[in-house]
């Protein structure tokens, strides 16, 4: 546990050096709370008072990049910007979207030209599980993309299928068919949007069906590729209600 918390927090120091607060944030609370758990179960009292003073130091820079965060937001300035190595691993869409997924979300829209073939509309299917799970709230998913004459049929009939299922939990879905996008993003209603330069489409194939990574996207080997994320107080996308 020792050894697991000084790993998360040299990572949350790292993000934050980057200025990657919100990625920040996230792996200093990780790290507290194991920190906390070793205060409680340490029988050293000097280990006990170290890991005090620890917590006490990184929860104080946590509360810190909370107030950056907020004041970054409210000025319509904050913004985040991570590159994807080729073959790097550990950028599931839980890691890259989780942090801004909460009850707080009623709509995901996303802007995207390659939900086309049958492994790209499961990138969106596995978007939109990980929406269900987090955003308590959500009432809506629309979704912007483009159509392939020899893909069309298939297309549309995988779309459906989403359709028909969010519908059963009480979530519209609607898609449409622009000839002309090229931006890729995915746009939050708390305020959130985040940028990827391959869309959701930025893993490379799984060496196996039964390999690791063939489920679990955090173990899949990524392409090369950028993540833009920024917060705006309103926007202004006309599909949003």
């Amino acid at each position: 546990m020792e050894s697991a918390a000084v790993s998360i927090l040299l990572r949350a120091v790292e993000m934050d050096s980057k200025q990657r607060y919100t990625m920040a944030l996230v792996l200093y609370q990780e790290g507290l709370q194991i920190l906390m758990d070793l205060i409680k179960e340490t029988g050293d009292p000097g280990k006990k008072k170290h890991f005090k003073v620890k917590a006490e130091e990184y929860m104080n820079r946590a509360e810190t990049i909370k107030i950056i965060i907020q004041e970054q937001k409210a000025a319509g300035a904050y913004r985040e910007q991570t590159r994807i190595e080729a073959g790097s691993i550990g950028y599931g869409y839980a890691t890259v979207f989780g942090r801004f997924l909460d009850a707080s979300v009623t709509h995901v829209h996303i802007e995207d030209p390659y939900i086309r073939l049958f492994h790209q509309c499961q990138n969106l299917l596995r978007l939109c599980e990980l929406c269900v799970q987090k955003c308590h709230s959500l009432k809506k998913v629309t979704l912007v993309t483009t159509q392939e004459s020899d893909e069309r049929k298939g297309q549309i009939a995988n779309l459906k299928e989403l359709k028909l299922s969010l519908g059963m939990r009480q979530i519209s879905f609607e898609f449409e068919f622009s000839s002309t996008l090229h931006d890729r993003q995915v746009r939050l209603d708390n305020g959130w949007v985040i940028k990827i330069g391959r869309g959701l489409d930025y893993f490379k194939p799984s060496a196996g069906k039964c390999s690791l990574g063939a489920c679990d996207m955090d173990l899949r080997q990524c392409l090369e590729t950028s993540i833009d994320i920024f917060h705006v107080s309103q926007l202004t996308n006309n599909t949003h209600t």
